[in-house]
């Protein structure tokens, strides 16, 4: 399936450790944005799905892992994670 999701958040997304973004369905990671205008924190042992659109920085937590991209405008930290970018 070829449909797209866009996600538009006035904030900025905290995720809380230990959890998950996960797509059902036949969502795919390359048709799901989360754009957010605030910082993005994924704590440990978190997991999203989707490409992450931000205004400011992008910070993942220890084995935070990501099933698509990371944009952000300022910076993106990573801490001993793993970023699999989905084929296109």
């Amino acid at each position: 399936m070829n449909d797209v999701w866009i996600f538009q958040i006035a904030q900025g997304i905290e995720m809380s450790p230990n959890t998950s973004v996960i797509l059902g369905g036949s969502a795919q990671a390359k048709n799901v944005f989360w754009q957010a205008f605030g910082p993005v924190v994924m704590d440990i042992n978190t997991h999203m799905a989707g490409n992450v659109l931000c205004s400011t920085a992008i910070n993942l937590g220890q084995g935070a892992s990501v099933n698509g991209r990371l944009l952000a405008e300022t910076e993106v930290t990573l801490n001993q994670n793993v970023v699999t970018v989905p084929t296109p």
